[in-house]
């Protein structure tokens, strides 16, 4: 599913709500998300999951064209750990 989709589920579930309103909501929703990662902090939705930030360390990389070594820079990367709902709903439990 893509965010025009959920968009669009939310406004048929919800038909008192504007489309342009639930659009609204979902936007806020992400960037609120996507901000307090960015900010190091983690984000857990009960039943569904938690996102948090991972640090990668500084590491010696290779060029798989040339098999040249390279230095790889220290990076953060978004990490998501499924809910139990969610796992146990995926699993047919």
């Amino acid at each position: 599913m893509i965010r025009s989709e959920l968009i669009q589920k939310i406004a048929d579930d919800n038909p008192h709500l504007y489309q342009r309103d639930v659009e609204k909501i979902v936007n806020t929703i992400f960037d609120e998300i996507t901000n307090a990662m960015a900010a190091g902090h983690r984000v857990e939705l009960r039943g569904f999951g938690a996102f948090s930030v991972k640090k990668r360390d500084s590491r010696m990389g290779r060029n798989p064209r040339t098999g040249e070594s390279v230095d790889v820079d220290e990076k953060h990367v978004p990490f998501f750990k499924t809910g139990k709902l969610l796992r146990d709903r995926l699993n047919g439990k």
